[in-house]
Parts: structure tokens; sequence; C-alpha cells
């Protein structure tokens, strides 16, 4: 059964681990991280960014396949599945189609508008039993066509949206999505420290986990961060398995066509990145 996301968080919190969310971008994704968070007995939170939405038909065709494939692979580790930086606009449609958990992305706007369009969601999230990511400070690299340089939050903000009955908190702390540039700064624990300071039990999420060395991860989630964002990740994993796979030739030996046998090298390496990242991130056995 699909839950939200605030328990597992508040739990992960409490216990000092982090809780990845693995964006989805059809059928082999959703299926390959299920059954790792199965295995794992781990609990996981799917994401799906509006593009990706739109890429696989529309949001109720994402509740649809998720909801059937849960019940099919017995999945019973907690699932939560989320809007990643969703628009004011595409929150309410994935209320609508039964989505467990949105991020609103309002951290384009000035910070009042951010604050009352916030607002207006924690009363429509808590209607229907729905948890609610909020962000404040641009989180950097491109994401949906939207570049940041991956800007510090201020902490100050943070605490102001953090109040208004959000269950979970994006901040900028010198993070950006996709991958790493060779002079990126690394990540800033005042910052994120300060925030925590401010926000006390509230969940933190870091965004853009791809390419973050493993003692920054560690050293974030003893500062409070509790979900952590892959995505990028899993696609480089697919795609390099994916070309070796036909660079050998295998495609061309009997039905190595098959879109089946052509994507399941590529669905392995989904697997076993989503699996390093919870051995990572301590999420494993924690459902």
């Amino acid at each position: 059964m699909l839950v939200n996301a605030s328990e597992m968080l508040k739990k992960a919190k409490a216990g000092h681990y982090a809780v990845g969310q693995f964006n989805i971008n059809n059928l082999e994704w959703t299926k390959a991280i299920l059954l790792t968070a199965q295995e794992n007995n781990s609990p996981v939170i799917l994401g799906v960014s509006e593009g990706a939405g739109k890429y696989m038909a529309g949001y109720k065709t994402v509740v649809g396949m998720v909801k059937g494939m849960m019940e099919e692979l017995n999945i019973t580790v907690p699932v939560a599945l989320h809007l990643d930086h969703g628009s004011y606009d595409g929150c309410l449609k994935c209320v609508e189609a039964g989505f467990t958990s949105i991020m609103f992305d309002g951290s384009h706007y000035p910070i009042e508008e951010n604050v009352a369009k916030t607002k207006e969601l924690v009363k429509i999230c808590a209607e229907h039993g729905m948890s609610l990511e909020a962000e404040v400070g641009s989180i950097g690299g491109e994401e949906d066509g939207v570049v940041g340089m991956g800007e510090c939050a201020d902490p100050q903000e943070c605490k102001m949206v953090a109040d208004l009955g959000i269950d979970f908190l994006a901040a900028g702390i010198g993070n950006i999505h996709g991958k790493y540039p060779a002079n990126w700064q690394g990540l800033s624990f005042e910052t994120l420290d300060a925030i925590q300071q401010l926000t006390g039990d509230m969940p933190l999420v870091l965004h853009g986990g791809t390419g973050i060395p493993a003692d920054m991860i560690k050293k974030a989630i003893s500062l409070g961060v509790s979900k952590i964002n892959v995505n990028t990740e899993c696609q480089l994993a697919f795609a390099d398995a994916t070309r070796k796979y036909i660079e050998e030739g295998k495609d061309q030996q009997g039905k190595g066509y098959d879109p089946r046998k052509l994507l399941a090298p590529g669905f392995e390496a989904i697997k076993a990145t989503v699996k390093e990242k919870m051995e990572l991130f301590g999420s494993v056995g924690k459902a």
C-alpha cells in the first residue's frame, strides 16, 4: 500500500539514517526500485518529476502502474509516491491522481509568495493525508530546464517555511542536480547546521545526491538530512549497461533485440545502484 512519507522520514531523522528518493522514468525503473527496496527491507520514495510524469502519459498512469506493480510483486515495505519539484498546478494534479506526497518548488518565487502558496498546499495535503515537501533557496544544476548555481538557503527563511506545517524541507546547501563540475565547492555544512538548529525535528532533504562523496553524505545525515534524492546516477548506470550490451553485439544474437532482453542489463544496473545507495544512506532493514 502506498503511504505518505511523513512517518518514514520522522523515523529516519530519529534513527540517524536517510530514506532514498529514487526518480522513476518508466516501468523498468519502477520495478527495479520497488524490488530492491523489498529485497533490502528498506522504505523508499518514488520520485516523479513533471517531465517524467508527462513522459509516462500522465500522473494517473503513474499511480495505476505503481499500485498494480506493488500488488503483483507483493511489495510490503513502505512506499511513498512523490511529485518532485512540482509547480503549484502540478501539485494539484497529483493530489487528484492519488499521489501520497508532493514537493512544491516555490524557490523561484519571492519568499512571500512561496509562503502563501505553501500554506494553501499544507491545507490541501492535510485533507488528503499527504505529505508535503517545500524548497527554500534554489538547488543548482538543471532541473527540468531551470538552471541554478547551487546557492545556500537563508536559515531564517527556512524556519519561516518549516513553521507553516510542511512535513520536510529541501534547502539549498551548495548541492546541484546532475553531474558535479570539477570546480564544485562542496556542501556547506555550516548552512545545514544553522538550518537544523532553527528547524529542530523537521526532516531535511538533500537534492542532487548523485556525485556527492560518501563521507559528505554521512555528515549531512548526521546533521539532520533524512531524505536524499537520486536520479542521474541511476540514469548513468542504465545507459552504461545498455551501451555495453549493444557494443558487444548482443542485440544481434538470437532474439537479443527483444526489449525484455535489451533492457535487462540496464534494469540490473539500476538495482545495483539503488542497493548501494540504500546501504550508504543506512535505510537497509529499516522497513
